[in-house]
């Protein structure tokens, strides 16, 4: 019974056991890192994700009328990442609001941040 069958990962022949899918340790090591690095990439978008819905939790929380002036410290406690946001707008005036979906902020002097909705003019030529 000899049917040819190829290795998965190069395509090279194999010999051997019937349920070889590899031709080499070489081969399969490679095959098994790129699931894991695979796996490493979905599990930091699944953190970066995360981090945005909690991000847009806490500004939702700390600013329900829409439009609230905080100390920054307060977005720190309660584990607001800064690293992570959706989309950055730049006004005419020179400011840059940082959104995380449908919430962003504007950093202040002395450590205060003004936190707001977003508007549709957000979305227009000001956006950078």
């Amino acid at each position: 019974m000899s049917h040819s069958r190829t290795c998965i990962q190069c395509g090279t022949a194999i010999v051997g056991r019937s349920d070889k899918r590899y031709c080499s340790d070489s081969c399969r090591h490679l095959a098994n890192n790129a699931v894991k690095q695979q796996n490493q990439h979905e599990r930091r978008i699944l953190h970066i994700n995360a981090a945005l819905r909690k991000n847009r939790s806490i500004l939702r929380q700390l600013s329900p009328q829409g439009k609230t002036t905080i100390p920054r410290q307060y977005l720190e406690l309660a584990g607001f990442d800064f690293r992570y946001l959706t989309q950055v707008y730049r006004t005419q005036k020179g400011n840059t609001y940082h959104l995380c979906y449908d919430y962003g902020y504007l950093l202040l002097p002395e450590e205060k941040v003004l936190i707001v909705n977003w508007q549709p003019y957000m979305d227009g030529p000001g956006k950078g």
